[in-house]
């Protein structure tokens, strides 16, 4: 039995999953298996896997096909329903792994039973000098950014230390913790995601280790690109339904307040060409851009009756109290600056 299950998911990015299982079959020092869930992609990638990897692989390769994209959430569920192993590593399409990726992970556990969850180092493939992640802080309002996204890796993030949950980029997760908590949320379908597993992961008292050591290279952007209004009304819907789900009622009563400062920062960091919205080229693209959120916002709203039942739900599993949870929030918050002049 593999001690790591890995879970791939796809969607039409053969080229960019052909190299993400390359980084997994030279990986060194780890018992594992890998679970390939493609999304009814069109592109031949199914075909790719079986023809170029399935008969020449040196671990076991598991294939699930969806006749149609199911989304991040309901896809790596699926996985994680399937895996044998006693941890359940991600590892999206568009990443490579260094070849001791797994096994640094893994080491992540060994510090405690507490520790339910473990960081990568991710690292921008088109610039591997510079960091897309190492971690993940969050704004008071929900929403949330890569610890060290932008910045240089010069070695200031080469401690194992906490930080508040993992990018589901490239993480690993102890089995028994998402058979007691759960796995994604399928409403949230893409993107904030790995943010609401993690936050209700740490709300039942448990821990998230960063290991430096755990390397991953990382194209930015490739499922639906840096500039979808698509990706930028999820990022905004979820921001919402991660706080009315999550969020201690003290916080929650002062989002709007949060939300505001950050719209109003938003618009000042686009007017000097930083930022998220930045990306979206003249005034037409900010437009847009700015639809996209109020879009994101407004499609929260008929969702929130369903959050509201989950958060009365999670009570079965809760361990912090609100306190301690808005201390958590506030101890891993981003400033308001570096959030609105940072890029999702």
């Amino acid at each position: 039995m593999p001690e790591i299950s890995v879970i791939v998911v796809n969607w039409n990015r053969r080229d960019l999953l052909r190299n993400c299982l390359r980084s997994l079959a030279q990986q060194q020092g780890a018992s594992f298996e890998v679970i390939l869930v493609d999304n009814g992609s069109e592109d031949g990638s199914v075909e790719m896997v079986q023809g170029e990897f399935v008969s020449r692989l040196q671990f076991p390769l598991r294939i699930l096909r969806n006749p149609v994209n199911r989304g991040f959430c309901a896809a790596n569920n699926q996985g994680i329903a399937a895996a044998r192993g006693e941890y359940v590593a991600l590892l999206n399409n568009d990443a490579e792994a260094a070849p001791g990726w797994l096994a640094a992970l893994r080491s992540a556990f060994d510090h405690g039973p507490e520790v339910g969850m473990a960081a990568s180092k991710i690292l921008v493939k088109e610039e591997p000098t510079r960091i897309d992640k190492v971690g993940h802080l969050i704004y008071p309002d929900g929403q949330n950014r890569g610890r060290g996204s932008g910045e240089l890796d010069v070695g200031q993030y080469e401690s194992v230390e906490e930080v508040l949950w993992p990018d589901g980029c490239a993480a690993m997760y102890r089995r028994c913790m998402l058979e007691q908590i759960g796995g994604f949320d399928e409403d949230f379908f893409a993107y904030g995601d790995d943010a609401e597993l993690g936050l209700r992961a740490r709300m039942a008292g448990w821990r998230c280790l960063y290991v430096p050591s755990a390397v991953v290279w990382h194209h930015r952007g490739a499922t639906l690109g840096l500039t979808s209004v698509r990706r930028l009304h999820l990022i905004e819907r979820n921001r919402v339904l991660l706080a009315v789900k999550l969020f201690p009622w003290t916080l929650l009563a002062l989002n709007p307040f949060y939300f505001a400062a950050r719209l109003a920062a938003g618009a000042w960091a686009a007017a000097r060409n930083k930022g998220e919205v930045a990306r979206y080229s003249g005034f037409s693209g900010k437009l847009k851009a700015a639809l996209a959120i109020l879009w994101g916002d407004v499609a929260a709203v008929p969702l929130i009756p369903r959050m509201l039942c989950k958060r009365r739900q999670l009570r079965r599993i809760r361990k912090l109290s609100d306190s301690e949870l808005r201390r958590l929030i506030l101890q891993h918050r981003i400033g308001l600056r570096q959030m609105m002049e940072l890029a999702a």
